[in-house]
């Protein structure tokens, strides 16, 4: 998912993350123990794995948000090589103390520069995903998301047009006009552009056809809608996946 707001005018915060949380269900009953284990005075150390675009950074701030709501607090930091690398603790907590709402692929867990700098930490987080990923133990300490493909962009898709219209101005124009069909048609069109790109589809979903929708009657999102994506609105990691056949060939900056 996205980790940033579409449209200034729609955040997700209107109706909070939850609804836009598609695919992370199987993870509920378990994060909720263990959310209950560390309000009792407990500890728990939860590890997210994934391709590119599956939603860790989304899963990470969702989980906080749960969390904020049982009256936790929560601090937010990337982990970086020069800023704050994983081996130097001391830096990690001091950057979680002054942010006081948390933190990538197999680079990270497998690569030189990441958990591997700290053999402890790496033992601690050990998970044999060998198995079928509907078999994965929500409970081990390191956990992956699933690919975020076509039909998870097409549900969260629909979940921001259902948030989109209770607010909107015309709804009913929201409703005939960007049904379940064009959200699909729309998704498809993105991809065959870029690739599955949560953060672009919704940024085109939203400011260049709700809204469109919403503010002019005459709007046709399939007859006046054109689809354009240039370079420069894409991060240097979606630039590069854009181009790449597999997902090895994705430089990440750790």
């Amino acid at each position: 998912m996205c980790a940033e707001p579409a449209n200034p005018g729609l955040h997700p915060g209107l109706a909070g993350l939850p609804p836009l949380a598609v695919g992370l269900d199987r993870f509920d009953a378990a994060l909720d123990e263990e959310l209950c284990k560390v309000a009792a005075g407990g500890s728990v150390f939860k590890a997210v794995r994934g391709e590119y675009g599956c939603g860790k950074t989304f899963f990470a701030r969702w989980l906080a948000d749960r969390a904020r709501k049982l009256g936790f607090a929560s601090a937010e930091v990337q982990i970086s090589e020069t800023e704050t690398p994983l081996h130097r603790l001391e830096t990690v907590y001091r950057r979680l103390m002054e942010r006081l709402a948390t933190a990538d692929t197999s680079h990270f867990y497998e690569g030189p520069q990441g958990i591997q700098r700290l053999e402890p930490l790496a033992q601690r987080l050990h998970v044999d995903f060998q198995t079928e990923a509907r078999f994965d133990n929500p409970r081990a300490p390191q956990i992956r998301l699933p690919t975020f493909d076509l039909e998870r962009l097409c549900l969260v898709g629909c979940k921001i047009r259902n948030i989109y219209q209770q607010h909107a101005q015309a709804p009913e124009r929201i409703a005939a006009a960007c049904d379940d069909g064009y959200v699909r048609e729309l998704a498809q069109a993105v991809t065959g552009k870029v690739g599955v790109a949560p953060r672009i589809f919704l940024k085109k979903f939203v400011a260049g056809v709700l809204d469109c929708v919403d503010q002019f009657p005459d709007f046709n999102p399939r007859r006046d809608y054109a689809l354009t994506i240039t370079e420069t609105e894409l991060t240097p990691v979606e630039r590069q996946a854009m181009g790449a056949t597999d997902v090895d060939q994705i430089e990440l900056d750790l």
